[in-house]
């Protein structure tokens, strides 16, 4: 019985014992470190962004307006052509035979009429001093009527084929980049063809978005209208170096959308924006408001929302409830919950809790 004593006191004495030891042990740990950044009082560009759709300003696709054999092609594809340009040409042959038969009905006409002018005057003469009928006259002024309408018609026949002759050379009427050939040359073409090559002028190129009308009406009631301007963001995220101008608003509202066709331009010396490419759209104003920016990696966020951990005076934790604006370029806008200068914990934030006491370390500034 007595040994049973022993025993438990023993075991008793030992869990004390590690108990105490726990204690000290938490006691002794050293404040974990962590990295801290101080909020920074920014000039900030209010922002919107749009899907967006970047347009040629022009665009023609070339097309052949007469039948006949295709010739050797006059440029190479993705080549830069200039207003007037023949790019194609069709055989030629079949189209002057053509002309020069029709000037030869021109001519043959134009002799029927100065033939009947002829007897059109001697017939008037001999009228005048009663050696010919009136009727006869009459006859010989249809004569010239029906050879003058014979010179009309055959000068308008020689200028169509004149015409259809010109159409054997396809020119460009504008200046631009040409695309792809879409037939070779050889093949038998005509207006059923389809389209033979197209012509873009893609610099300035046009990047066309939609705003809904709660968007158009602030920024008509704001202070900003006219001081804004135009970016894109490409597929991989960067920005196009070019800025851009919005310079027309559609006068229709797509009634499906509730949204209105807006247009800004951007010079495209490079040919970066292609016709048909999808773009985010960013417009921002030229000015900007005073606000607090932190980090986003300050940021975590439970079931009340989000929240930082700023560490304050004697280096002691606090967890602050913030309220956040938009996050512009890894940095978020807090409207509420830290104040400029005041640190916030962008690293081990696992580690701590409030009201414990951490060591700061700084870190990189953030950049914006």
């Amino acid at each position: 019985m007595l040994s049973l004593r022993f025993s438990i006191i023993f075991v008793a004495v030992q869990v004390s014992t590690m108990i105490a030891s726990q204690a000290y042990a938490q006691q002794a740990a050293p404040a974990p470190a962590v990295l801290v950044q101080p909020a920074e009082l920014r000039s900030m560009k209010k922002q919107a962004e749009y899907v967006g759709r970047a347009e040629a300003l022009e665009k023609v696709d070339l097309r052949a307006r007469v039948q006949g054999f295709l010739g050797p092609r006059m440029f190479k594809e993705g080549d830069d052509v200039k207003e007037g340009q023949v790019v194609f040409t069709i055989e030629r042959e079949p189209f002057e035979a053509a002309v020069d038969q029709r000037k030869a009905q021109l001519a043959a006409t134009r002799a029927r009429l100065a033939n009947a002018d002829q007897q059109l005057q001697r017939t008037a003469e001999l009228a005048r001093k009663g050696n010919a009928p009136i009727a006869q006259l009459d006859q010989r002024t249809a004569e010239q009527g029906e050879a003058k309408a014979a010179v009309m018609e055959a000068e308008a026949n020689l200028r169509d084929a004149q015409i259809q002759l010109s159409y054997t050379e396809i020119k460009t009427p504008i200046s631009g980049r040409i695309g792809r050939a879409a037939v070779s040359p050889g093949n038998l073409v005509g207006p059923d063809t389809g389209v033979l090559a197209t012509v873009v002028q893609d610099n300035p190129m046009q990047v066309l978005f939609s705003v809904t009308q709660r968007e158009m009406l602030e920024a008509r009631d704001s202070d900003v209208t006219g001081t804004v301007r135009a970016r894109v963001r490409l597929a991989d995220g960067s920005l196009y170096s070019e800025k851009g101008r919005i310079d027309f608003l559609d006068v229709q509202v797509n009634p499906r959308t509730d949204g209105q066709t807006v247009r800004a331009m951007f010079s495209n010396p490079d040919d970066i924006l292609t016709s048909g490419q999808t773009v985010r759209v960013i417009i921002e104003e030229k000015g900007g408001d005073q606000v607090v920016v932190i980090p986003q990696s300050a940021i975590a966020i439970d079931q009340t929302g989000p929240y930082v951990f700023v560490v304050g005076k004697d280096n002691k934790v606090e967890q602050r409830r913030v309220q956040l604006g938009p996050d512009r370029n890894g940095l978020a806008i807090v409207n509420e919950g830290v104040g400029a200068g005041e640190r916030v914990v962008v690293q081990g934030q696992q580690r701590i809790r409030p009201g414990m006491t951490v060591i700061p370390q700084p870190a990189s500034s953030p950049t914006g």
